[in-house]
């Protein structure tokens, strides 16, 4: 049963945007996946999703629509496994969302699940196939695999504070204004097919840190500071420069770690870290040092509670409350053409370094996230590292590879070597 067993479940603050402003060829999805050492057995991938569905509730949840708002209800079965059939991220349309708002694939050693992201976030969606691998190899291999690095007892009954909506807990008494500058967008000649074309950046973890820490910054900071630098070098080179605008990095903040709090709902916010290229030319190193300062600058417990609050406040209100939903579609689509995707070029998540159970590690070769493009975003980039390699998975709905061929080309030149694999099967070194 959902929370406290109605059956059904509110959307969370974050959720409550993604079915009012997806479209025909747009909804707000997201992909994690893990490489096993051997090819998937579909049967026994089957009995693992359905095993997870008592333990995993706010998971198992489809769609629903009311008179003032969304909500999210359990499904009666779980979905059923399916063999890779298409791109990455296809279309998850509104008929698959009311059968069950997150889809299994597998393709030969590859188990990937694709979340509608109403229903959690990256961290969350990770925890999921964590478990979701743990008891695949139960089944297949007999493996006993303790409850540590996010691996529950699927006997257990869930916590209720794993159904909670972290963001009504953890809402400040006062609400951050959203107001901040429009920064450059990256633009390219869609691709109507409407297909997601992925280019892979395969490096070594160590080195990647080794590199970062010469910057003084994290791995997020460094591969942050290296995408301002190619969008303001891509700027430059397509816009004259008294039409340049700010370039900032969107980079989603998992506020579990900033709360202590163990929801598998939504619970995550985006800071935009970034410069304006018309005060001054920046080197890499300057543009780590803006992102610690800024980052360090915002996020505090203090500022993400007030960044909450204003999220929060205005749902709370009775005037909104009552408002039929069809209104509050309208007034939540132009208020996400306004603020939503405007203040940064492109999103930067990055899941950092995946643990398992040692039980596990010798089944598991690969880990990958992947966001799709955004309602305005033609790019997105995710980061995901395990077992010493970092991907680094680029995600577009344009022809054009400008952006990652100049971003692979600024580590190569760093002496980072970067093998390269794309969804057209290509395959190269850097």
């Amino acid at each position: 049963m959902g929370l406290k067993g109605k059956g059904w479940m509110r959307l969370d603050n974050a959720a409550l945007i993604f079915p009012a402003v997806q479209k025909r060829s747009w909804v707000n999805t997201f992909r994690v996946s893990a490489t096993l050492t051997d090819i998937v057995n579909p049967a026994l991938l089957q009995q693992a999703v359905e095993d997870l569905m008592p333990r995993f509730p706010s998971y198992y949840q489809r769609m629903g629509t009311g008179f003032f708002w969304y909500f999210l209800e359990d499904v009666r079965q779980a979905p059923q496994v399916r063999p890779e059939y298409a791109f990455p991220l296809t279309h998850m349309g509104i008929r698959e969302q009311r059968r069950c708002c997150f889809r299994v694939l597998y393709h030969e050693k590859r188990v990937a699940v694709e979340f509608f992201h109403v229903l959690t976030d990256g961290h969350g969606g990770l925890i999921y196939l964590k478990n979701l691998l743990a008891r695949y190899l139960f089944l297949k291999e007999g493996l006993k695999i303790p409850p540590e690095a996010e691996i529950e007892d699927i006997t257990a009954e869930p916590r209720d504070t794993e159904l909670k909506d972290a963001f009504q807990r953890c809402s400040g008494p006062f609400a951050m204004s959203r107001q901040e500058a429009d920064a450059y967008r990256l633009k390219g000649s869609l691709d109507t097919s409407g297909r997601m074309h992925v280019i892979s950046g395969l490096i070594s973890t160590k080195t990647l840190k080794e590199a970062a820490t010469a910057e003084n910054t994290t791995v997020t900071g460094f591969l942050a500071a290296l995408l301002m630098d190619t969008i303001i070098e891509i700027q430059a080179c397509h816009v004259k420069k008294k039409k340049w605008r700010p370039v900032k990095i969107t980079v989603p903040v998992n506020l579990r770690r900033v709360f202590q709090t163990e929801t598998l709902r939504n619970f995550s916010l985006v800071l935009n870290p970034g410069v304006d290229p018309r005060f001054k030319q920046y080197s890499v190193s300057e543009l780590c040092r803006e992102y610690n300062y800024q980052m360090a600058l915002e996020l505090t417990p203090e500022k993400m509670a007030a960044r909450i609050a204003a999220n929060v406040s205005p749902q709370q209100k009775k005037c909104i409350r009552l408002v039929p939903l069809f209104l509050k579609n309208i007034i939540m689509r132009g208020i996400y053409r306004r603020v939503g995707e405007k203040k940064g070029c492109i999103n930067l998540s990055n899941l950092g370094a995946i643990s398992l159970p040692r039980a596990m590690e010798d089944h598991v070769s690969r880990f990958e996230m992947m966001i799709g493009v955004q309602l305005s975003y033609p790019n997105n980039c995710s980061v995901a590292s395990y077992g010493g390699t970092t991907c680094i998975n680029f995600i577009r709905n344009i022809h054009e590879t400008e952006l990652e061929r100049r971003f692979f080309t600024r580590l190569v030149e760093r002496g980072i070597p970067v093998h390269i694999e794309s969804s057209e099967e290509e395959r190269e070194e850097a």
